[in-house]
């Protein structure tokens, strides 16, 4: 989007709350009227007064002159004040729309941008946009109409003279120009420097424990202050830029200005001027300094603020997750049926899988075995359509899932995974999550029980009230697998998909969860996706995966008398306990 459209879709945030903006803008040009006023009250004032000496005049013109004040009090406070609400509005409204988007993008998307970037739209760019949505247009307004108002009175003054300070727009126009280019680009490379500083920060925070055992702190040292000096380098460059084209602006506008006073001394000499006209006409053409400045150092602001626009909205404008499904779902059998599936990535020519047949029964228990890059996890994440086959189909109870609403296909599907991610909320908060809202206290005890949560909990002092921390960092790994568990129990799904579910747990930890894994299975359609072999010897069926393609299938036995794919990985695995 070019700059006029990217200007003119912030304007429509500031369209709803038109009314408030009006009156800001009304209060904006009150301001903006009071100062030619200034100028104005100065040839009476020395005209009637020092030189006429009226005393009608004496008392009218200190009155005039506080009248002025208190309006441009009220004025300016009103016009501020009503501008930063609507500005507060605006940037909720642009974080609100960021983050919903956020929540309707496709997973892939998630693979293929940075959270840091991500977060650094939410909070450092929208603050860029508010001042391009709203306080530009305050300053362009009122810096604008001061500017024609003060000319106006020069010119009603002695419109001669003033047409030479007409002389310094075209140049000024040019410098404009050439320099609204650059801070552009500034801008964006700010931007995105910010969103790289917020990744390092984050995973700083996330990983600290690593840091620290690995010995990393020199480095996230380095990287920090790499990105910290590059911020810095960016601020300084826009500074240098911005801050350059000002003197050059005001330098033309002296010497338009030293023109006027010199030739309106020389009329003085002649009697063509009055002394009040000649300081009036100097003081309006001195007075147009400031609102240039202003005006021209507002190219910063509104550079600034379209370059964070279009990040912002480049988020907005994502595409959504491909919802084309109609049909809804109230409570599936179960039955799942991969059709000759294949998928390759986006972006990538290497398919993951290859022509994948599978038929799993209702309640039945499949798992999903075989080397590391088989490619088990991502067909497992095509049944919530997470990702989206290349070919082939997948069906539910003889439907294709792509006929289905997205929302009613995962109401079907509960998931527990290696890598469990917690809210910073109470151990009750993070079980009734699998619920959304329709979680009782006795049906959060219910599945807190089943899961073996009850075991750990009952023993702190708030119980199931106690605060976990930031993704349950207050929780061993198996507590923290236990509450997972105890989430998808209480959503209360036909289908479960298990993603390494015990691989990072100790054996006393594995023993409690695969009996709560084993409650949770129960009545059931399961994919367990598994590496440690041993968990899963009682699968009803074990399908092997290998470079995307399925090498076997059978029970646990038949496989291990067939000696193939899934006989040499249990005994690699066997052979390495103690």
């Amino acid at each position: 989007m070019n700059s006029e459209a990217l200007y003119r879709r912030l304007l429509g945030y500031v369209l709803p709350y038109r009314g408030m903006f009006a009156l800001s803008l009304l209060g904006t040009v009150l301001f903006a009227a009071t100062e030619p006023a200034m100028p104005a009250l100065m040839k009476p004032l020395l005209d009637e007064t020092f030189i006429a000496r009226d005393p009608a005049a004496m008392i009218r013109l200190p009155l005039l002159l506080i009248a002025l004040f208190l309006v441009r009090g009220v004025a300016g406070f009103t016009g501020d004040t009503l501008m930063q609400w609507v500005a507060t509005r605006v940037v909720m409204d642009l974080r609100t729309a960021m983050f919903d988007r956020l929540l309707a993008l496709p997973v892939y998307y998630f693979d293929n941008h940075t959270s840091g970037n991500l977060i650094a739209r939410h909070t450092f760019n929208v603050q860029r946009v508010m001042e391009a949505a709203t306080s530009v247009v305050v300053t362009l307004v009122k810096d604008s109409l001061i500017v024609i108002g003060l000319l106006a009175w020069a010119f009603y003054i002695n419109w001669q003279l003033s047409l030479i300070i007409l002389a310094v727009m075209p140049p000024t126009a040019w410098v404009i120009r050439r320099v609204s280019r650059r801070l552009r680009k500034l801008n964006r490379s700010l931007q995105d420097t910010m969103g790289e500083l917020t990744r390092v920060v984050q995973e700083t925070v996330n990983s600290n424990r690593e840091i620290k055992i690995y010995g990393g702190v020199d480095y996230e040292k380095t990287r920090f202050r790499e990105f910290n000096d590059r911020i810095r380098r960016c601020h300084l460059q826009l500074a240098a830029v911005s801050e350059a084209n000002v003197p050059v602006v005001q330098l033309l506008t002296v010497i338009a200005l030293s023109v006027v006073i010199y030739l309106a001394a020389l009329q003085s000499q002649t009697g063509e001027i009055t002394v009040g006209e000649f300081v009036s006409l100097v003081g309006a053409l001195a007075l147009l300094s400031s609102p240039i400045k202003r005006l021209t150092k507002i190219n910063v602001h509104l550079q600034s603020g379209l370059a964070a626009a279009e990040s912002v909205f480049a988020l907005i404008d994502e595409a959504a997750e491909q919802d084309a499904g109609r049909l809804p779902v109230a409570q599936t059998g179960g039955n799942i049926a991969f059709h000759n599936v294949s998928y390759t990535p986006r972006g990538s020519q290497a398919a993951v899988l290859h022509d994948i047949s599978l038929d799993i029964r209702a309640e039945e228990t499949v798992a999903l075995v075989g080397p590391s890059g088989g490619g088990k996890t991502t067909l497992a994440s095509l049944l919530p359509r997470f990702y989206l086959p290349s070919s082939g189909s997948i069906r539910l109870d003889g439907i294709d899932i792509q006929e289905l609403r997205l929302a009613d296909l995962r109401r079907q599907i509960a998931y527990v995974g290696q890598h469990i991610m917690l809210f910073n909320d109470t151990v009750a908060a993070n079980i009734a999550y699998g619920a959304q809202g329709g979680a009782t206290r006795e049906g959060i005890r219910l599945a807190a029980e089943k899961a073996y949560v009850l075991e750990f909990t009952d023993r702190l002092p708030q119980g199931l009230d106690t605060l976990i921390g930031e993704n349950g960092v207050r929780l061993s790994a198996g507590q923290r697998q236990r509450i997972a568990i105890a989430r998808a129990l209480i959503k209360d799904t036909p289908i479960l998909i298990l993603d390494e579910a015990t691989s990072a747990l100790d054996s006393e930890s594995e023993r409690i969860v695969q009996l709560a894994l084993e409650t949770l299975r129960r009545g059931r359609t399961s994919l367990v996706i598994a590496h440690r072999l041993s968990t899963i010897e009682n699968a009803d069926r074990i399908v092997v995966l290998e470079a995307g393609r399925i090498a076997e299938s059978g029970t646990h036995a038949q496989l291990l008398r067939a000696n193939g794919v899934y006989a040499r990985l249990y005994r690699l695995q066997t052979s390495r306990r103690p």
